[in-house]
């Protein structure tokens, strides 16, 4: 099968080229719970609800990484299109190259002010400890955490999404074969998952550096200097998927608080486990959008109308028909998944199945709601992409929490977020339609 983004696409071809992108995202979100299914067996629910508290570190450098990829891959697949292949291979090392530069500066300020950050992030006393020993492993990797998501979409927009997506599974494995031998094995504990997450965030851009050394695709490393307006486009494009992963973060932040504060630390591992489980359905919808992204940027900057038509239309109909069908492996998996990580019988157990049901339901409507949000990123629209990402997140989740935790307590947190997102599918759609005649899709 042809896997450039100029061929001619129909349902199976467009889904065989975005099924390598989808692989690659699910098996980045297992670094996460391959670390928490070992942490919880070996270490203990403590243990796992720290991993859990330090997300919000984690997901903020994912965010980085995931804006530069997206919304520099449009630019970068815009160009081809045009045929500037010159100024996309710059564009493409220029996103690269200040990926590397924002993921040091992440780290020397994120070690500085650790302490201090935990706190705010509402480590208790009795958590600290775990908190601090995993992240001083994990913050030197920062900035191949930072590359290798930015890479995950790159290697698309390059025409190599097996490649992406071997490079991929081959840091998963190593992430699991590893969590064992750290933890289970060697008894080195939380920091044991932070090693073995580490030197799976590492493999993708060390084979990167010498592989886009030379010029085995269109896309390849070349003299460039960083220009501030390409990296504010690609920002900018890529804003929305930035936010997404921002407010994630101060969601998790929230519920951490919220839950500690009606269930103690039990709640912060059913909150630990319930976002487990959503990082993999998720990483469906965001490995399908980010999979066919580069696409509609190609067809979009080669003005190829019938062709844009074409692949939208599939888009559309495959992400209603994958909403349901997440939604039902949710529900139906929802036992077998939780007792992965808290034993059948105890209170941490209870309380997270009862709550996994409720919050299953936003499943129906986040996969279209990623999905248009991306729709925009690659038809470089950024501002109705960050609009619809900042309402969803930061505008309804946010004051759903907040509101519904008042009025219903536990059961306000858990509904807050399929009820942002059944009121954000409907901004969504009506933004699709209101921009159909102008990018004419």
């Amino acid at each position: 099968m042809s896997h450039s983004i100029s061929q001619k696409f129909n349902a199976r071809t467009l889904l065989g080229f975005a099924f390598p992108t989808i692989v690659m995202m699910v098996f980045m979100s297992l670094y996460t719970m391959v670390d928490g299914f070992f942490v919880s067996r070996y270490v203990g629910a403590d243990a796992l609800s720290a991993i859990n508290i330090v997300y919000p570190l984690i997901g903020l450098a994912v965010g980085i990484g995931i804006m530069l990829g997206t919304g520099g891959s449009a630019v970068i697949a815009r160009q081809l299109g045009i045929g500037e292949g010159e100024e996309a291979r710059k564009n493409f090392t220029r996103i690269l190259l200040f990926g590397l530069i924002v993921g040091i500066l992440f780290t020397v300020i994120c070690t500085v002010f650790l302490e201090p950050l935990l706190k705010l992030m509402g480590a208790s006393d009795r958590l600290m400890g775990y908190c601090r020993e995993y992240m001083l492993v994990l913050l030197p990797f920062m900035a191949p955490q930072l590359l290798q998501t930015t890479l995950g979409v790159l290697f698309v927009t390059a025409g190599k999404p097996n490649l992406g997506l071997g490079l991929t599974i081959l840091s998963g494995l190593a992430n699991m074969v590893l969590d064992y031998v750290f933890i289970a094995v060697f008894g080195w504990g939380i920091a044991g998952a932070a090693w073995a997450t580490a030197v799976g965030y590492s493999i993708v851009p060390v084979f990167a550096l010498f592989y886009f050394w030379k010029p085995r695709t269109e896309l390849y490393f070349v003299k460039a200097a960083l220009r501030a307006d390409v990296l504010v486009e690609s920002c900018l494009n890529g804003s929305s998927e930035m936010v997404s992963n921002l407010a994630a973060s101060v969601i998790t932040w929230l519920m951490n608080l919220l839950m500690m504060h009606f269930a103690g630390e039990d709640g912060v591992a059913a909150v630990t486990v319930v976002l487990y489980t959503q990082f993999f359905f998720t990483a469906v919808f965001l490995g399908f959008s980010n999979g066919v992204a580069p696409v509609i940027s190609y067809n979009y900057g080669s003005r190829n109308k019938e062709q844009l038509h074409m692949v939208f239309g599939i888009c559309m109909r495959s992400m209603a028909f994958c909403s349901l069908l997440m939604t039902g492996a949710a529900i139906v998996l929802a036992k077998p998944l939780i007792g992965l990580f808290l034993p059948d019988g105890t209170a941490a157990n209870e309380l997270t199945y009862h709550g996994y049901l409720i919050y299953s339901v936003n499943y129906l409507f986040a996969g279209m709601n990623i999905f248009i949000s991306s729709l925009f990123t690659a038809l470089s629209n950024g501002k109705v992409s960050a609009m619809i990402s900042m309402i969803r997140t930061f505008g309804f989740t946010v004051a759903g929490i907040l509101l519904f935790s008042w009025i219903w307590q536990m059961n306000g947190l858990w509904l807050a977020v399929p009820a942002a997102e059944c009121a954000t599918l409907v901004l969504a759609l009506f933004q699709v339609k209101k921009y159909k005649k102008v990018y004419e899709y």
